[in-house]
């Protein structure tokens, strides 16, 4: 596994207790960077992932897609390009050792994109709010239904083969950044699977999930996404 290059992007908003916890349990030995995207904090999260050692680019832009797209314009203009990228949330809800058991079936060539299914794995109780396992079996099964994809969850804790995600075309720059990587990978038939993954009550309070009118422009984002592919 050591000779494939894999980076890391992490989008993070008002995230100075949490980023920390999740930067130290990345596994540094098989991670060559770690980019964390901070997008229009008014905290000290900034300074608080570089004490940690990961690269720190701004986005004042606000919007977890705009953070993503942010991560990958600074990958495609390094001459170091990665073999696979992993996206992780920087609120610690995630397990981020659980990274090497995400990017193998990339590493053996038998999928493009591997999603970390909560729905598959073991959640910790209040670790995720009605409505978003709701948001969530809604939003897969009209997956299912328009684009034949087989998915539990549209976890944020993901791994992709970095030419894969070249080839998608990301546009969407909130909430639906990642209902869009994971309809186009099923339009383009890329190979896509998924692993079960841990999750665990975030560290402070959730942007999204935490008010209603998160929850409720989130759901429609996902939902509008969905509905502009067919």
């Amino acid at each position: 596994m050591g000779t494939t290059n894999i980076k890391v992007i992490i989008p993070a908003f008002n995230e100075e207790n949490a980023v920390g916890n999740v930067l130290q349990e990345i596994p540094k030995d098989i991670i060559s960077e770690v980019i964390v995207v901070n997008n229009a904090s008014t905290d000290q999260t900034e300074a608080a992932a570089r004490n940690y050692g990961a690269t720190v680019l701004s986005e004042p832009k606000q919007g977890y897609g705009y953070a993503c797209l942010k991560g990958m314009e600074y990958v495609a203009a390094q001459t170091d390009q990665p073999d696979i990228v992993v996206f992780l949330d920087a609120d610690y809800s995630d397990y981020p050792e659980e990274i090497p058991k995400l990017v193998q079936p990339i590493i053996d060539n038998s999928s493009d994109l591997v999603i970390g299914s909560r729905a598959l794995g073991n959640r910790e109780k209040g670790s995720m709010t009605p409505q978003q396992v709701f948001g969530n079996w809604l939003a897969t099964s009209l997956l299912k239904l328009f684009y034949g994809a087989n998915y539990t969850d549209l976890g944020p804790f993901r791994a992709i083969r970095y030419q894969s995600l070249l080839g998608l075309g990301m546009k969407d720059t909130t909430y639906g950044w990642t209902v869009e990587m994971q309809l186009k990978a099923s339009k383009q038939q890329l190979r896509c699977s998924e692993v079960p993954v841990k999750y665990r009550v975030r560290v402070g309070k959730s942007k999204v999930s935490g008010t209603l009118k998160g929850t409720v422009l989130a759901g429609y984002k996902i939902l509008w996404t969905i509905f502009k592919y067919l």
